[in-house]
């Protein structure tokens, strides 16, 4: 395990030296261990450039059965301590921004107060993005889409209109909701959230085109592009509660729902930290923002 661990902390950190820091090793000791995984394995894992470590296809290939192997030995672990009744061990989450903006710190700082012993480990993306760190059991758990892929258990938690956003001076901003269909008009900025879009799908069921003029990761960026007159956009109303931009949030008419998801493997091989989260999330729902 101690190699598998090693490999996984080179590609998380795309460096030999800084995966070394990590894990106390020195920056020989780490090219050696994974020297003696390629030996064993009999293909070649990484490749180094100016940019970096990377994966070489051959080590594309073998990686997510070496993060299985990873996520099954972590889960034993959480297991035995356990049964041994100790209060301590990590929660790997993967999220979306809106919700790790709005939601995780207040949700991880109590749940650290009744389990000081549990750390955190969290990974953002898309919806693609944490489907895709479920299916390879880098994360117990994920806020995943509505729709997620084959081998993945979903709980739905709640629903939520998701806002449209215009400039400040937009001849619709006097209006709302603003109609779907007149959002058209305008270029759109789509948020990247994968293969699962709520503005799409919602557009498509309504037998609307948007104008889409750019596909953008992040949040705020989209909101500094519609302050600068760039286009309009539909976002999550969690991630639109701290922003300090000069733009109009509107309901749509008909509305964008988005629904709130938790998913995960297999339920049996959740942890009790795994399980103790969920639950703590969902006794919260209502008072989270």
């Amino acid at each position: 395990m101690r190699r598998y661990i090693a490999l996984r902390t080179v590609v998380r950190t795309g460096s030999f030296s800084k995966a070394a820091d990590e894990l106390g090793y020195t920056q020989s000791a780490m090219s050696q261990t994974i020297a003696s995984l390629e030996q064993e394995l009999g293909v070649r894992l990484l490749t180094r450039s100016r940019s970096g470590v990377r994966l070489t296809p051959d080590g594309e290939a073998v990686y997510p059965y070496i993060e299985q192997i990873i996520y099954r030995f972590e889960t034993m672990q959480e297991k035995v301590r356990e049964i041994k009744g100790l209060q301590t061990g990590q929660l790997r989450i993967g999220t979306l921004s809106s919700i790790s903006v709005n939601w995780l710190p207040t949700i991880m700082q109590e749940f650290r107060k009744i389990h000081p012993g549990i750390d955190f480990i969290i990974q953002q993306g898309n919806y693609d993005d944490v489907e895709s760190l479920v299916l390879s059991g880098a994360v117990d758990f994920g806020f995943v889409s509505p729709n997620p892929p084959e081998g993945i258990h979903k709980e739905e938690l709640l629903r939520i209109q998701m806002r449209a956003i215009l400039p400040a001076e937009h001849p619709l901003a006097p209006r709302n909701p603003v109609p779907l269909k007149e959002l058209v008009n305008d270029p759109f900025i789509l948020v990247d959230l994968g293969n699962y879009s709520e503005p799409l799908r919602t557009f498509e069921q309504n037998g609307l085109k948007p104008d889409i003029r750019y596909i953008i990761e992040d949040d705020y960026t989209i909101m500094s592009m519609v302050e600068a007159g760039m286009g309009v956009g539909i976002l999550s109303p969690m991630v639109l509660q701290r922003a300090n931009y000069n733009i109009a949030v509107r309901r749509t008419d008909p509305p964008v729902m988005r629904t709130v998801c938790i998913g995960y493997r297999d339920p049996e091989l959740l942890t009790a930290a795994a399980k103790e989260m969920i639950s703590f999330i969902k006794d919260r729902l209502e008072i989270l923002p």
